[in-house]
């Protein structure tokens, strides 16, 4: 039996999508836009693409913008190319539509700032009404043209007498909402001019209404177009522009220019170090519009010591121009900017040690994560870059001079734990639990391949240690029993040498690993018999002890290795291994403020006793 065609009964009929424009305005608002106040600045962004577009009829005449707002009306006036009636039932009637788009300027849109039809509703944002008045500057016999749209999603259409506009452009009339006078009163509106416009190459001016002369919102071109007597001129004015825009003083400046995709800028060194990883935010112009001041894209995480303002003419903005596309422009310019960085270094290091010694000192850093991964800076400035060491805070240039075999912690408490001891022994530490200082102290043989770097071993340590005379070893033996035996909750082993300083009773050699290893047994006894417990047991390893090591110098533990009182002599013996344990900054256990507390109140017990 042949099928039945049903295809009459389910004719397909085309419908247009229904467009509900107070939903699209929210949806601009809420999710698009940061904030009402990019109206101006779509507005501006018009202007200026119209005046673009003008200049390629006339290349040589002479085109502004002119802002008017008096409290009760927002307006803004162009020269630009202007629009005809059809243009205006093509582009203003069309929600998404570009005029740049349907003029196949694909090609050329390097000389457009916006490349989306969506930026007149931004006005909507502030206003329910928006009035259009243009007249085409291609079509010189065209009549002017008149445009209102209404947030309801209704418009007009009409054309007017030439005498309506006597000039070609375009005018576009505001009247604001109650609601958004934040935005739209005169003050607020020159502001907001001059931060999105004052590096635009047309000439904007601002008339609040008052019958004043209009103010100039970008009387002059960017600090780096602009020409200087000398160079020493043009870094002071790149610096207060720097200080103008970011409000701190850079500690220097560097100038960046990509002819490549017509980048012009400064990069301003901060002042002060910040914590590595906190990027800041830069400030990006596309076409001298302002598009974002939180820009983190255009430098590496690395570069977190400057902070950038740039204009450029071929980076891509997002559909809400206040971010950049990343693309292969962007990654492109994120890689010239960072070597334009990486060249001021080595000019630095190269002709200005004063600068570098400055810049060092605030960012070391900064200058520590790079060189990780960047060999060039690794060789230029591993030298120059400070470190916590046994000769105190210095650069390893200057340490390796003085030892040729250096030792390097992998924690900071375990250089705590040495440090004064390795000093007197003569032996050369170098703290090297910081972030990336371990990593470039191992590196440091390829700077300087005289120099030898280890890890820091406590049998390096210990065997700086002497040994004390067999009679004092034996007479201290049963104060020695006593200690181990106090302190073995601890898993720590007790000995007695001599050592300088002589001002310090005691050296406690453990290491982190010691430690998770000794707990890591410890689990292991207490879970016996159970699954988990057979886990860890077949882990299982000789765990590594703690060690106390007593310094028979100190007149302290000469005395206290006398005591004949075994509750006194374990009392001692606690009260050495918390004092030990304090000199070491890492963080106490409970078990060890409780025993640093319990000893305290008893050796404090005890003076009282005996005084009594």
């Amino acid at each position: 039996m042949p099928l039945r065609d049903t295809s009459a009964d389910h004719a397909a009929t085309d419908r247009t999508f229904q467009v509900d424009l107070r939903g699209l305005v929210d949806l601009l608002s809420h999710h698009l836009y940061s904030s009402p106040r990019v109206y101006l600045r779509e507005l501006l962004q018009n202007a200026v693409d119209a005046l673009t577009a003008r200049h390629a009829v006339e290349p040589h005449g002479n085109f502004g913008i002119r802002l008017y707002a008096d409290g009760k009306v927002v307006r803004v006036e162009d020269d630009g190319v202007g629009l005809t009636e059809a243009d205006v039932h093509t582009f203003l009637a069309t929600i998404g539509r570009s005029s740049k788009r349907a003029e196949r300027i694909a090609e050329q849109r390097a000389d457009f700032i916006g490349q989306f039809g969506i930026g007149l509703l931004s006005c909507f944002l502030v206003a329910d009404e928006i009035h259009v008045l243009s007249r085409s500057a291609r079509t010189p016999d065209a009549p002017a043209v008149e445009w209102r749209g209404r947030g309801d999603g209704s418009y007009t259409v009409r054309t007017l007498p030439a005498s309506a506009r006597p000039r070609p452009g375009t005018t576009v009339t505001l009247t604001p909402r109650s609601d958004a006078g934040d935005w739209t009163r005169p003050q607020q509106v020159h502001a907001l001019a001059r931060h999105f416009g004052s590096l635009l190459r047309h000439p904007v001016t601002f008339d609040d209404g008052s019958g004043g002369q209009a103010a100039p919102v970008n009387p002059e071109p960017a600090p780096w177009a602009r020409s200087f007597p000398t160079p020493g001129a043009r870094s002071r004015a790149l610096a207060a522009y720097g200080e103008e825009v970011f409000g701190f003083a850079p500690l220097d400046t560097i100038e960046l220019d990509l002819p490549a995709v017509g980048l012009k800028g400064i990069a301003c060194v901060l002042p002060e170090a910040v914590p590595a990883g906190r990027r800041h935010g830069h400030r990006v112009h596309v076409k001298g519009m302002l598009l974002s001041e939180q820009a983190e894209e255009v430098l590496p995480e690395w570069a977190f010591f400057v902070r950038c303002v740039v204009d450029a003419e071929s980076l891509r903005p997002t559909a809400s121009r206040e971010s950049l596309y990343e693309d292969a422009t962007l990654a492109a310019v994120r890689d010239a900017l960072a070597e334009r960085l990486r060249e001021w270094i080595a000019r630095a290091a190269a002709s200005d040690p004063d600068l570098l010694g400055r810049f060092l000192q605030t960012h070391h850093l900064a200058v520590k994560s790079l060189a990780v991964h960047d060999d060039e800076i690794l060789r230029m400035l591993l030298p120059w870059l400070p470190f916590e060491t046994t000769d105190g805070h210095t650069t390893l240039d200057e340490f390796a001079r003085t030892h040729r075999t250096v030792l390097v912690t992998s924690s900071v408490e375990e250089f705590r734990q040495v440090a004064a001891i390795a000093s007197a022994a003569g032996l050369g530490v170098v703290n090297g639990g910081y972030t990336y200082d371990r990593e470039l102290v191992h590196r440091m043989p390829e700077i300087r391949p005289e120099v030898s770097v280890a890890d820091l071993d406590p049998a390096t340590l210990t065997a700086h240690l002497d040994p004390v005379d067999r009679e004092t070893e034996l007479a201290a033996a049963p104060y020695l029993a006593q200690a181990r035996d106090a302190l073995a909750v601890f898993d720590c082993d007790v000995a007695l040498r001599t050592f300088q300083p002589a001002s310090a009773p005691a050296l406690l050699v453990d290491s982190r690993e010691a430690r998770h290893e000794r707990t890591r047994s410890r689990l292991a006894r207490e879970q016996e018999g159970g699954l988990w417990g057979d886990i860890l047991g077949a882990l299982r390893q000789e765990a590594p002890r703690a060690q106390l090591i007593l310094n028979q110098l100190n007149p302290l533990v000469r005395t206290a290795v006398a005591i004949d009182e075994p509750e006194l002599a374990r009392t001692s013996a606690e009260a050495l291994y918390g004092q030990a344990v304090m000199l070491s900054r890492r963080p106490l256990r409970p078990a060890e403020s409780s025993l640093i507390n319990r000893s305290f109140l008893d050796l404090l017990a005890h003076a009282l006793r005996k005084d009594s």
